[in-house]
């Protein structure tokens, strides 16, 4: 599958990590004054440059804007958690690394290097990329979403399992909502000592909360004609003993 903006069955990766960017609440900074961690510090333009206000005694200012000339003056880094708790709930991890520019009572962070970690691996994301790519338009509702599907809703998460290949069902003890995005639910199938994810793709894209409200109605409604999975059976027989 292609790394572009039209509709896939998952995001492409420029616009996971502008996803994750303007999800974010926290962000970390490493410069050579060391590394602080700041929380509701930091705002996204439309370009994705990071504008972040510092604390007046924060070492990184002084050492953020006096880097030598043709060097990062530092590395910004974002984790995507799930909102869900599941087992290792960091869904991503993303790196900026550029230059600090002061503009005001704020820093202006302009990257020259975007790097997307994921389970299936780090992808170095072009500039022109990530500066023309969209957040996902679920993203800020994101955490609402999934959490109350999974304290709201668990008999629909396991009627979701109905979709989901039996093998991957194999020992299961837990199945909660991992992410939702525009183009899809993942389902983290956890067992007693490993786990696994399964995306349940959208039959179209979902530009809004409305949307998703149909795109899940149709997955629910296919899991319903579809047979309770055999493992799922022995699961809930052996949770009733």
């Amino acid at each position: 599958m292609g790394d572009s903006q039209t509709w896939a069955a998952a995001p492409a990766a420029a616009e996971r990590a502008r996803s994750v960017l303007a999800a974010a609440w926290s962000c970390a900074v490493t410069a050579e004054g060391g590394r602080e961690e700041f929380i509701g510090a930091h705002e996204v333009t439309g370009d994705g440059r990071v504008l972040l206000r510092l604390p007046e005694d924060s070492a990184l200012w002084a050492a953020a804007i006096c880097a030598p000339r043709g060097e990062p003056s530092a590395v910004l880094e974002f984790a995507d958690v799930a909102p869900v708790p599941v087992r290792r709930r960091i869904r991503a991890r993303l790196w900026l690394a550029g230059w600090f520019t002061a503009e005001d009572d704020h820093l202006a962070f302009r990257p020259t290097r975007v790097v997307l970690r994921r389970p299936s691996g780090a992808v170095v994301v072009g500039l022109d990329d990530f500066a023309a790519a969209a957040p996902d338009p679920l993203a800020g509702a994101e955490a609402h979403l999934l959490t109350h599907l999974a304290d709201a809703h668990p008999d629909a998460v396991e009627r979701l399992t109905r979709l989901v290949d039996p093998g991957s069902l194999h020992g299961a003890v837990r199945v909660r909502p991992l992410a939702v995005d525009r183009h899809g639910l993942t389902l983290r199938i956890e067992r007693a000592r490993t786990h696994g994810d399964v995306r349940l793709p959208f039959h179209t894209p979902a530009d809004d909360v409305g949307q998703l409200t149909e795109r899940m109605h149709h997955l629910l409604a296919q899991a319903s004609a579809a047979g309770c999975p055999r493992a799922l059976q022995w699961q809930r027989a052996d949770r009733d003993r």
